[in-house]
């Protein structure tokens, strides 16, 4: 397995750099008893640095497709790993002595079985509207921690990979549009793609990443909290500060709806997703 958190890809293009982010200023003492940020953190940083994987999905699903198996690789894969680089350097840095290359092995074999081509949405249109469901979650992910988190150092970099994900939506957003009118992609068969994701989003990768990095934070302690009391807890806390209205204008784009029928839908989503998230 490669260990793609040393992955040293670096495009020309990428608008920020690990290298230029300063963790001195870090007050690691205030941050070490934060059980739920560091599951935050270290979570993410699983994900993000399995991207490797899941790009070579994609690009042998595109890979005619010159104009995309190029973004992906010189764009978004780059960005992607420095994403989960920074966040594990971030984890390095303010508790050193968690061993993220195990843990980070332990998840890496489990969510590897989840980055499959069998895994991809049956149309390219259907797998860019999946990809905007994506990008829109780790958009929404990074600005809710961006809020909870208080600590400067993370906020900025929190900050950087949010304004990362939403070019990453604005690119599969434009290249659905491009499959859209290829494959004369109505709006059930979008409906059908956009509910799939959405109903993936809390039950595979985000799951997965947040049990390895639990069960390997608490390793070790007499009375280690369960799986689901740890759930709760960062859910709780991110679910307060999420940003609802956001995430519920960008899973509606793709369904073309027009601005007015747009807004009438956005009203009553909004309010139903913020009764789920906060009861």
């Amino acid at each position: 397995m490669q260990d793609a958190s040393l992955d040293a890809s670096h495009s020309p293009d990428l608008r920020w750099r690990l290298e230029d982010l300063d963790f001195g200023p870090i007050d690691c003492a205030s941050l070490r008893e934060r059980d739920d940020l560091f599951l935050l953190v270290c979570s993410a940083s699983f994900i993000e640095s399995g991207t490797d994987t899941y790009t070579r999905n994609l690009v042998d699903y595109f890979a005619d497709d010159a104009e995309i198996g190029t973004w992906l690789i010189e764009h978004w894969e780059p960005e992607e790993l420095q994403h989960g680089r920074a966040l594990k350097a971030y984890i390095h840095h303010v508790w050193p002595e968690f061993d993220w290359d195990g843990a980070y092995a332990d998840f890496f074999s489990e969510y590897a079985k989840l980055c499959t081509a069998e895994q991809l949405e049956p149309t390219r249109g259907q797998e860019m509207v999946a990809r905007c469901i994506v990008e829109m979650g780790t958009t929404t992910y990074y600005q809710a921690l961006n809020t909870v988190c208080g600590e400067p150092v993370l906020r900025e970099l929190t900050w950087h990979i949010r304004n990362d994900e939403v070019q990453h939506y604005k690119h599969f957003y434009h290249y659905f549009l491009k499959y859209r009118e290829r494959e004369a992609l109505g709006r059930p068969k979008v409906m059908a793609a956009l509910w799939r994701r959405v109903a993936e989003l809390r039950q595979s990768d985000a799951d997965i990443a947040l049990r390895h990095a639990a069960a390997w934070y608490f390793r070790g302690r007499e009375q280690p909290p369960s799986f689901n009391a740890v759930s709760r807890q960062v859910y709780a806390l991110m679910s307060a500060q999420y940003p609802v209205d956001l995430a519920v204008r960008m899973a509606l784009k793709p369904l073309l709806l027009g601005g007015r029928m747009q807004r009438w839908a956005e009203r009553p989503l909004a309010a139903v997703a913020r009764r789920v998230l906060l009861n």
